[in-house]
């Protein structure tokens, strides 16, 4: 696959990834605009929820050794629920406008058909994200619904979270 110059990769992640991920998902956690993590979680608290439980598929985009950015997917809710599948994203800043979100958006998108999920479902696309929100749209997503305020913005105060929803089958 190639995102705009670099030649990039998406594989399966390895524990030698996680000292590769943390730097950028601790800045993006610490800058307050796209995930409602805690800044003060710790590597192992925060790579404890990045990795997730036992459906859960994590990869790293790669260009060479150098890791662009991650994704986590799976089940959005258990048991009955499980039909339907989330992800969540994180890009480093130095590869932005690269390609790699959308890259990590179509695997998403195709780990979730292959895997017979019916459809996934993004429960909180912070709306000041208007690059995310973007190009979740291009991707097919819609937005179903906005929850007023319910994200406090580092920048922007209180601002809403949409659930985007993209279905995979029919029924």
């Amino acid at each position: 696959m190639t995102a705009g110059r670099a030649s990039v990769t998406i594989r399966p992640f390895t524990d030698t990834d996680w000292p590769l991920i943390w730097p950028f998902f601790a800045d993006i956690v610490a800058d307050g605009e796209t995930y409602a993590f805690d800044p003060e979680w710790s590597s192992d608290e925060s790579r404890a929820v990045w990795l997730g439980g036992p459906r859960s598929h994590v990869v790293v985009a790669v260009d060479g050794e150098r890791v662009l950015g991650t994704a986590t997917m799976g089940p959005n809710r258990p048991a009955r629920g499980a039909h339907v599948g989330t992800a969540s994203f994180m890009v480093s800043p130095d590869a932005r406008g690269l390609g790699v979100g959308r890259l990590l958006g179509e695997y998403v998108i195709d780990w979730h058909r292959q895997e017979a999920f019916a459809a996934i479902q993004f429960n909180a696309v912070v709306e000041t994200n208007t690059a995310a929100v973007a190009l979740w749209q291009s991707l097919g997503f819609d937005i179903i619904g906005t929850v007023p305020g319910a994200f406090d913005s580092a920048r922007h105060g209180r601002v809403g979270l949409h659930v985007m929803h993209l279905p995979l089958t029919t029924g």
